[in-house]
């Protein structure tokens, strides 16, 4: 048996092996010695700088280091014995124990071979050459022979030491199995754990991303005695905040805030992730900025998470600042920042920077997921990018990756960007493809189907494809129904009959008012505003104003201008329609960029009567009178309201001119409308 270190340490040495065990510092041994030679006994960090401990909480604490001037020793280097002192200085001793821990994890984990390379060591070991040899491996399984091997030669004064040091190489291995074995184990053999012993496992249930396995270690503290620090504490916000259980993981990060405790940027990531899975997206900037103001440099998953969160909030721009600042910090992006990005500007149309984004990863030889093909799809649907669209479904048919094949959803974008795009042929190509590929086409795809073949006024068409929706087992649902009632303001009046009757199937309340439009039914005073009031209150907000909007363009197709204003007045009653007029002490104005080309065309008539009867009352008009029509266009389309209005502004002689320095507003004055008014009411009594 080897010599005990209470009869080979002197008192110097002893305190030197433990006194910074819990420090949260790591110092490291020179595998050099000094410049000058030096006999120099050096301390061992047992514990990685990341390694969760408190030295104020320490049992071990009370040892105090040795001052540098009293463990050192000047010897002159051309000394005879200079070469001896060397050999006997631990410094040579520590890169002996270095060389044992290579060997060690590189031999085969079986006793014999293990315990032959610890035979090289020598009769005289010591238990600081257990805890160094042990703190050096990296191989799990022979590690725990060392141990063993440690116990059985040596009297341990500070076994738990042993055990935590044993329990980093396990943790180094991510191997929390052997970890929890370890452990009881030191219960059997009456070792107590301590702090060090729980936040090794803690931390590798953490790295094993077992955040409930962490939980329940972090539990046992108190039974044992033990009092967890301010950076376990931290490592807790990260593991509740994963295990879900958000309000403990908030809790702790409030007190983090006020004890001022030390938290990393794999915390703050989850944080950040819990801020946004809240949807509280300003949450998440306010922890990346106090993050930074603590000094806490982010990592990738920060700014992914991050990036992930602005996108899911579609903010655009600030995802936009965020990769700048990321780029600019050094930091390469990886798939999961491509990814976030992609999902940010996709889902906020911002088409230039996602198609970017899509080419660099394409150019960097990166595979897309399916979601991210869609993404991009869906995106090209929206913004109307035909040519941009057909590319990306190419490029995702080619792609070696068997998980990026197309899906039922790519078919779907794709046939919707056809059937707006009014390219009949290439839709029914695109679905027939569909159906090869064995997916059956949904109510996205029917709904689209139909919206192509009313613009191509092929009425029949529209009509078969509304019957395969019982051969399909679907139902229709509101914006089916709605994009039935957008085909019938651009259907022939001798066809609307064959689309009346597809919606009282679908919709028995708005076939019943669209019927009393086609058949032009006489009714009872105020029977078709009751009708019409009951069946858009009952909609849903995603549709209502595109169902008014439509049922007043059929008024106005079929010259039901009275009833058109019946429609727009129960869309103001029902606040579909907000603030269309509005008047000031300089302008009056008409607002109508959320309008529907009829509706627009309505609301000019009401607003006009509205000046008639102002300028017959005598009420004073303001200098300015404005119609705002908004200056985009239908994206696919060249047409936009402005366009539109324009010219049926010339039609009615109307002194309303583009302002050029206000795109989407034409203006007049106050003497060029009362002029054009009272010209307007003589023609009228001329006619009468």
């Amino acid at each position: 048996m080897a010599s005990t270190p209470s009869s080979t340490l002197s008192p110097l040495y002893a305190s030197n092996i433990f006194c910074n065990f819990n420090s949260p510092q790591k110092f490291t041994f020179p595998l050099k010695l000094h410049s000058k030679s030096c006999i120099r006994t050096t301390q061992v960090s047992l514990q990685e700088q990341s390694q969760v401990s408190n030295p104020n909480n320490s049992q071990y604490s009370d040892r105090k280091a040795v001052s540098s001037s009293k463990s050192k020793l000047w010897v002159n280097p051309k000394s005879p014995r200079a070469s001896e002192l060397k050999r006997k200085s631990y410094d040579f001793r520590y890169a002996s124990l270095m060389k044992v821990a290579e060997s060690l994890d590189s031999c085969k984990p079986v006793e014999e071979d293990v315990f032959n390379v610890l035979s090289d060591l020598g009769d005289k070991v010591v238990e600081q050459d257990a805890v160094v040899t042990l703190n050096n491996m990296t191989n799990a399984e022979t590690a725990l022979l060392a141990m063993k091997y440690f116990q059985q030669r040596l009297k341990l004064s500070k076994e738990v030491i042993v055990y935590n040091v044993t329990l980093k190489v396990l943790r180094k291995n991510k191997d929390l199995d052997r970890a929890e074995k370890v452990f009881d184990e030191m219960l059997e053999r009456g070792v107590k754990p301590d702090n060090v012993t729980f936040s090794t496992i803690i931390s590798c249930a953490r790295q094993c991303n077992l955040p409930e396995k962490a939980i329940k270690w972090f539990e046992k503290l108190p039974s044992f005695g033990c009092e967890p620090d301010d950076v376990t504490y931290s490592v807790m916000i990260d593991a509740y905040g994963k295990a879900g259980n958000v309000d403990m993981a908030l809790s702790l990060y409030d007190r983090a805030r006020t004890e001022k405790w030390r938290i990393d940027a794999v915390t703050f990531a989850t944080l950040i992730r819990i801020y946004g899975a809240a949807g509280n997206f300003d949450g998440c900037l306010n922890v990346y900025e106090e993050m930074k103001a603590l000094g806490v440099k982010p990592n990738m998953t920060v700014y992914n998470s991050l990036l992930d969160a602005m996108g899911r909030a579609r903010r655009p721009w600030q995802a936009k600042n965020i990769y700048g600042e990321m780029l600019s910090n050094g930091f390469e992006p990886s798939w999961g920042t491509y990814a976030s990005l992609i999902r940010a500007y996709g889902r906020a149309r911002y088409s230039e920077d996602a198609l970017k984004i899509y080419k660099e990863m394409k150019e960097k030889g990166l595979e897309l997921s399916v979601v991210l093909y869609n993404t991009l799809l869906a995106m090209c649907a929206d913004v109307g990018l035909t040519d941009e669209a057909v590319n990306i479904f190419e490029e995702m048919k080619s792609s070696a990756s068997e998980t990026c094949q197309p899906d039922s959803w790519t078919y779907s974008s794709l046939i919707t960007i056809f059937s707006c795009s009014g390219k009949v042929s290439e839709a029914e190509f695109t679905l027939n493809e569909m159906m090869e590929a064995e997916f059956e086409p949904n109510i996205f795809v029917l709904t689209s189907l139909i919206q192509c073949y009313g613009k191509a006024g092929r009425t029949d068409d529209v009509v078969r494809t509304f019957d395969r929706l019982s051969d399909l087992g679907l139902s229709a649902d509101e914006r089916f129904t709605g994009c039935l009632l957008n085909v019938l303001t651009q259907t022939a009046k001798e066809d609307l009959h064959k689309l009346t009757i597809c919606l009282e199937r679908a919709n028995p309340k708005l076939g019943y008012v669209v019927k009393f439009l086609v058949d032009d039914e006489v009714e009872e005073e105020g029977a078709f505003k009751k009708h019409a009031t009951e069946l858009l209150d009952c909609a849903t907000t995603d549709v209502r104003k595109a169902y008014c909007n439509c049922l007043i363009d059929i008024c106005v197709n079929l010259n039901q201008l009275e009833r058109a204003c019946e429609l727009l007045d129960v869309g103001l009653t029902l606040n579909i329609y907000t603030d269309i007029m509005s008047r000031t002490a300089t302008q009056w104005s008409l607002h109508l960029k959320s309008l529907s080309l009829g509706a627009a065309l309505t609301a000019l008539h009401i607003w006009v009567n509205d000046l008639n009867k102002a300028l017959e009352s005598g009420e004073e008009f303001p200098s300015l009178l404005g119609i705002n029509t908004g200056h985009g266009k239908h994206k696919y389309s060249e047409k936009g309201l402005a366009g539109v209005f324009e010219s049926h502004l010339k039609e009615l002689n109307a002194p309303f001119h583009e302002a050029p320095d206000k795109a989407g507003w034409f203006l007049t004055t106050k003497v060029a409308a009362t002029s054009w008014l009272e010209s307007r009411r003589a023609q009228e009594v001329v006619a009468a």
